[in-house]
């Protein structure tokens, strides 16, 4: 069996803290067994690990999103990476190519597809594994997987059963997100949450990607990717589907998808520098800035604060969260990266477009920035923290706290991290895009290599 994960987002629900780069699948705000932060993407991958399916995941995601998959389970993570977003059956598609064409995945076998974020007891991933058996006993097309609901939500799509064989059930119709008293009546016969789990045999979206003249080779299918209609899953596939069954989970199952849900989970009300009195009720304080924040004689608040805002919420109120910045247009102010993190101190635009960028740069120890030049931007890094080594015009000097390095526009570097390595750079140009990151090499080995032949 081979399990999808599709890791999306635009990182409006949980703002300030998520945005277009960091969704909320990558907020370290969970705690694992030893204590340790961690963020829902973690989590999941452990989880599905545990049960033995880690080495038979994939990941499908745009290319914002790789480097903070790297960052936070590692190099080895299987990852098919979307060219451009163009919702959930696109992704799906190419994800079943690159089983097909890159992983020689045998037609036969059965692909589960998940979001990459459900907060579940480990027994949630046991029954994704029982979804193999149900698909093959069953004939249908779509095998799902319902949650038994807990109360009559207005928040969740319903799976409505037909009829009942052995461990699973006939699939009848589905409702999308009713009201609470249309939710009792459906919880009354029998339908189940739809958590967005299904299977399928991989011949049936590889023959679904061969009807719509599509290529089934994956490198072929990113370079046509453009040419996939803007589509869901659902209105794609399983409203085409002749034979559709579902299996119920009765477990715990949670959607970690505002603030108010997030905060039930969490084990501390404080995370980062501040205070809570002690005459405030449920309170949350999530503070990403380096000041701290005081909190008195509040009451059902979420304060959450990052180099991309500040929020003070009404946790019943937070779910119109999206509604209300909705039209906030601001580069992401913290991105984690392969080699560490970054935010963003300041971000000035003068006339003639001319801008001006101030961050803040980690690097972890043994991790490097990639060998590359810029050709509209000057550099200043100012090193306050840790030593490594950098590579500047093909010549490798040690660079440690309160170096200062001037990178002129065609200027070749690269730095490595011998400790911890902390930077204040200075970016002045007139198209600071990442586009303008040239021929870049990315591992140190590559980059000493290249050295030697030069």
């Amino acid at each position: 069996m081979k399990l999808v994960l599709l890791s999306g987002g635009s990182g409006k629900r949980l703002w300030p803290l998520s945005n277009d780069a960091r969704s909320k699948q990558f907020l370290k705000v969970l705690q694992d067994e030893s204590q340790n932060r961690v963020s829902m993407v973690q989590r999941v991958y452990n989880q599905i690990s545990s049960v033995g399916l880690g080495d038979s995941s994939v990941i499908a995601t745009s290319a914002s999103q790789v480097d903070m998959i790297r960052n936070q389970l590692g190099s080895d993570v299987s990852i098919v990476v979307e060219p451009e977003r163009r919702d959930t059956f696109p992704a799906i598609a190419l994800s079943a190519s690159y089983l097909f064409s890159e992983e020689k995945t045998d037609l036969n076998e059965i692909v589960a597809v998940l979001p990459v974020d459900p907060y579940v007891n480990d027994s949630f991933f046991q029954k994704v594994s029982e979804l193999e058996n149900v698909l093959n006993s069953s004939g249908a097309d779509l095998a799902l997987m319902g949650v038994t609901p807990t109360f009559p939500s207005s928040k969740y799509g319903y799976i409505v059963p037909q009829t009942k064989e052995n461990t699973y059930m006939n699939v009848s119709h589905f409702k999308e997100k009713p009201s609470e008293e249309q939710a009792k009546d459906l919880i009354d016969i029998g339908a189940l949450w739809n958590c967005g789990v299904f299977a399928f045999k991989l011949s049936f979206i590889i023959d679904m990607i061969t009807k719509l003249g599509m290529p089934t080779d994956y490198k072929q299918l990113r370079n046509e990717y453009r040419n996939f209609n803007k589509n869901s899953f659902d209105y794609e596939v399983v409203e085409k589907a002749n034979k559709i069954v579902v299996l119920p989970y009765e477990g715990y199952w949670k959607d970690l998808g505002t603030w108010n849900t997030l905060t039930e989970e969490m084990t501390t009300n404080i995370m980062g520098l501040g205070t809570i009195s002690a005459d405030s009720v449920n309170v949350h304080l999530l503070n990403e800035l380096e000041i701290p924040v005081a909190v008195l004689g509040a009451k059902n608040l979420v304060i959450a604060a990052s180099p991309d805002g500040i929020l003070v919420s009404d946790k019943e109120s937070s779910p119109k969260l999206k509604e209300l910045i909705n039209d906030f247009d601001q580069r992401p102010m913290y991105e984690e990266k392969i080699w560490g993190w970054y935010k963003i101190l300041d971000f000035v635009k003068y006339e003639k477009s001319r801008e001006v960028i101030t961050r803040k740069i980690c690097i972890l120890p043994g991790k490097n920035l990639s060998y590359h030049h810029h050709e509209y931007r000057t550099e200043v890094w100012t090193v306050v923290k840790g030593k490594g080594e950098i590579i500047f015009n093909d010549e490798i000097k040690n660079i440690a706290a309160g170096d200062v390095i001037e990178i002129l526009p065609f200027n070749r570097h690269a730095v490595r991290a011998i400790e911890e390595l902390e930077i204040i750079e200075v970016q002045r140009g007139t198209n600071i895009i990442e586009e303008d990151i040239k021929y870049p090499i990315f591992t140190w080995d590559d980059i000493i290599e290249n050295l030697k032949v030069l």
